[in-house]
């Protein structure tokens, strides 16, 4: 567990790390005197030509997440009311998923779309005159298809076919979790 531990500290360390130059590894050159060489290329077999390997991509996300832009993302199918909903994804370690960009949100509605669900829960909600992220996300990127009067309707679903819409927070419906894989 440690080391689990130790890896996701090492990890996050490295992606929160700016983006350097790379340098190049310096070379040694040996010179053998000439009858050494000629010794040495007589008893060296030509190298093997080297394999192309495929590039690997790392899955960090727990079984049955969906990795996107580093955090993993699960729909539940089970209908649930928005605050149901809410506790559910902190009991698996996350929130209800903020969408934060056009390409979060085209994601989420595929999502969606895969498990023939037209509206789930987003984390997004109504609360002194604004609107909020639950998981404290910065509320910049708008996406409504229709706004009911925030004050009675004041919880966000996602629209698999358009944009969001809010309604009554005790309505059931599917809701979509997200999390941070690495917890920091």
């Amino acid at each position: 567990m440690k080391t689990l531990l130790v890896l996701s500290v090492l990890l996050c360390a490295a992606l929160a790390a700016p983006a350097g130059d790379e340098q190049k590894p310096l070379e040694t050159v040996v010179e053998l005197p000439q009858e050494d060489a000629a010794l040495e290329a007589a008893q060296s077999e030509p190298e093997p030509e080297e394999e192309a390997v495929p590039e690997l991509q790392f899955n960090f996300c727990p079984n049955f997440w969906q990795p996107h832009e580093s955090l993993c993302f699960k729909l539940i199918s089970i209908p649930k009311s928005w605050h149901e909903a809410e506790e559910y994804c902190n009991n698996l370690g996350g929130h209800l998923a903020s969408v934060t960009n056009s390409m979060q949100y085209n994601f989420l509605q595929g999502m969606a779309l895969n498990y023939h669900q037209s509206v789930a829960w987003l984390g997004g909600f109504y609360l002194q005159d604004r609107w909020m992220w639950i998981d404290r996300k910065s509320f910049h990127y708008s996406n409504w298809y229709s706004q009911a009067t925030p004050s009675s309707s004041s919880c966000m679903y996602l629209r698999s076919n358009t944009g969001w819409s809010n309604t009554r927070c005790n309505n059931n419906y599917a809701f979509i979790c997200v999390k941070n894989p690495f917890g920091c």
